[in-house]
Order: C-alpha cells, then structure tokens, then sequence
C-alpha cells in the first residue's frame, strides 16, 4: 500500500439471501425490514442482499420496503 493512502472496504452482508436458504428458516417482511435498518444504521453495513423481488409478492413487498 502507498503511503498516506487509505483502502476503502465496503461490507455487504447476505443475510437476507441467504439466511432464506437455510432449512426452517423463514423471515417476515416484518423481521425483514428491522433486519435490514439494524444491518444498514446500527451495524454500518454499506448494503445489503435481498431475496429476488420474482420470488412471490411477499418477497417484492419486503424488498421495496427496505428500500425505504
């Protein structure tokens, strides 16, 4: 690394993708969304990974409202 010059790193966290993907594990657009504000505000995650929005409705709901 050059001296006096910072590395940027960006987090992304797949919790939400991937934690669907876990046996008997099942998130509610409710869990979802204070999943995704705590991961973003608290946590300082630079961004997140969603489900796809074609899964079902309740995926595309859950999707736009964490966008919010």
């Amino acid at each position: 690394m050059t001296e006096g010059k910072l590395k940027q790193i960006a987090i992304m966290d797949t919790t939400l993708r991937d934690g669907e993907q876990t046996p008997d594990i099942s998130y509610s657009s409710e869990e979802k969304l204070q999943l995704a504000r705590i991961l973003l505000t608290d946590v300082g995650v630079d961004r997140i990974e969603i489900a796809s929005t074609r899964t079902s409705k309740g995926e595309y709901e859950a999707s736009g409202a964490s966008g919010e």
